[in-house]
Order: structure tokens, then sequence, then C-alpha cells
């Protein structure tokens, strides 16, 4: 059956949900011209996503079988797991569906719940990454006082409000949706439901729910970049006046693995919201999305584990307990 005649189907199974020009489920397009590439895509999804659940998984027990896994780096970088295990538990599942079956129907309370998982992991990660960088910072720069200032009641306050931060957010924009009169279309041609999507399906005025969109931009991710900028700026000057190179090599492998994560964190991100999603930009937007929500959290659990001695004695420790 070809991939039109499904979406088809869906979109006369969705018209049973519109009522009274209330939009109350909605499809989600995802990427309709794959063709003879379904199952090729199909089987590459299920693979990330089991590696990213196991990658991510792993991160987190040895933190916590693993005596010397102990650290605040250690701690901030479960929490990184814990947001791509949200996102990619998420994202992935819907998407997988959309594509098996050419396309996804959910209802708007559905995707409504989609985008606050996706926007309290997105809000949270952005400030996790920059207190990770000020972790960096004072490992680095001020080595002395490092224990004294990233003490475990700083990694406990720190992780509190980055999470109370993201939900808080999210909540925000929730209340804001839920006072929206939603008419249609009822079709999304994307494999999420992001913000904006969300608010095309939308009659009612929208340029509070703009504004909001940059104060929050500014504060979760801007600010935090600038953070990340700062410190690493510090931390590279710091690292220029070590003597030796092999205390210059030692000090920047420390930061190396955050700083990668960040760059493709970021570049991904920027990319994907400032590039234009209408039109023929829309499917690389697509491609863009997928390497921000899907790729993003398998790789991340890579780059602190493979170049990590820690990790690598924990994984041996435990793989030889087991």
């Amino acid at each position: 059956m070809s991939n039109s005649r499904i979406q088809t189907e869906y979109r006369q199974k969705e018209c049973l949900h519109y009522t009274n020009n209330t939009v109350t489920s909605i499809i989600l397009l995802g990427f309709p011209n794959l063709q003879n590439f379904t199952f090729l895509f199909f089987s590459l999804l299920v693979l990330i996503y089991c590696g990213t659940i196991s990658g991510n998984l792993l991160i987190m027990i040895l933190y916590f079988v693993s005596k010397s896994l102990r650290s605040p780096m250690y701690f901030f970088i479960t929490q990184l797991s814990l947001c791509d295990l949200l996102l990619t538990t998420d994202i992935v599942p819907v998407l997988i569906h959309t594509v098996l079956y050419g396309g996804s129907s959910m209802t708007l309370i559905g995707c409504i719940i989609q985008f606050s998982i996706f926007g309290i992991s997105g809000f949270s990660e952005c400030l996790l990454l920059s207190v990770m960088s000020y972790d960096r910072y004072v490992a680095i720069c001020n080595p002395l006082r490092y224990h004294s200032i990233i003490n475990h009641m700083f990694c406990v306050t720190s992780i509190n409000v980055i999470w109370l931060a993201g939900f808080t957010a999210t909540l925000i924009y929730i209340i804001s949706i839920h006072n929206l009169y939603f008419c249609g279309p009822r079709v999304i041609d994307h494999f999420y439901c992001d913000l904006e999507p969300i608010l095309q399906l939308s009659c009612s005025d929208i340029s509070i729910i703009h504004t909001q969109s940059l104060i929050f931009g500014f504060i979760f991710a801007i600010s935090p970049l600038i953070i990340i900028v700062m410190s690493y700026v510090y931390i590279v000057l710091t690292i220029l006046k070590i003597p030796s190179n092999t205390g210059r090599h030692k000090a920047f492998s420390t930061c190396s693995s955050h700083l990668t994560v960040v760059s493709i964190f970021y570049g991904t991100l920027i990319t994907v919201y400032l590039f234009p999603t209408r039109g023929e930009s829309l499917t690389l937007g697509k491609v863009l999305s997928l390497i921000y929500t899907i790729v993003t959290p398998l790789v991340n659990p890579i780059i602190y584990t493979l170049r990590n001695k820690d990790f690598k004695v924990a994984f041996y420790n435990f793989k030889h307990v087991f």
C-alpha cells in the first residue's frame, strides 16, 4: 500500500474526531516521500533507539554502582543522560510508527503532552550544559577550590533548579496553548509536535506565545550559551599558560568531551530554529531536526564513554561482577 493512500486513510479516520470546527486530533506526516527506503529507515531508527536507550541507561547504572564515578562531573553526565532518555522516549516511538505506517494520528492533548516532554528535556539540557561548562571552568582555572565550590550542595541545588526551571517554562507554554482555539488545519507536516507546528493549528492570536518564545529563548538558550563561551574562553587562556605540552593536553582532555557535545547540540539547535521551515526547506528542516532529536542523544553517551578511562574501568568491573 502506498504512503499516499495510507495518509488518505489517516485523514479519513481523523475526520471522525472533527466536530464544530474544533481540532481534537491531528496527523503527523513524518517523511511521506521515503518510497523504497521505508524499511531501511525504520530499521535504522530501531537500531538508534535501542542504542540510545542502552547507552544512556548504562551511564546511569555505572554511576550508581561504581564508587570511582562518584564525582560532580559524572553526576552531571547522568543528568544529561536522563534528558536524552526523555527526549528519545518522547520522539522516537512515534516517529517509528509514522515511518512504518506512513503517518501517525494522535489526539491534540497527546500532541501537547509530547511537546511538554520535549520542552522540559530541551530547556533542562541547555541549562545543564552551562552548569557542566562552569564545572570544567572551576576544575581547570581554580582547581584548589574545586571541591569547596562544586560540592554536593551545589550539585543537588543546581540540578533541582534546572529541572524546576524547565518544568515551569513548559507549564507556562501549556497554559498559554490551553487558552487557544484550534480550528485547523489538522495535519502537521513534521515527525513530532514542536511549538510552531502546534500554533499553526490555532485560529487565535498567538503573539503572546511568540513573545514568550523570545524570552525563554534568551533565558534557556542564549544565556547558557554565553556562559559556556565565557567559560571556555577562560579555560583556553588558562590552558595556554601551562608550560608543558603534556599538561596542556591533559587539561584540555578533561573538557574536550563536553565541548564536543555542546558543539553538536547548539550547532543543530541553532540551525533548526533559525532555518526557515516552509516550502522547499521543510525537508531539510526535518533532517536537521532528526540530528537534534535522534542522533544527538545517541552520540552523547558514546562521546563521554569511549574516551573516558574511568567509565571503561567501571564498565569492565561491572561486566565481571555480572
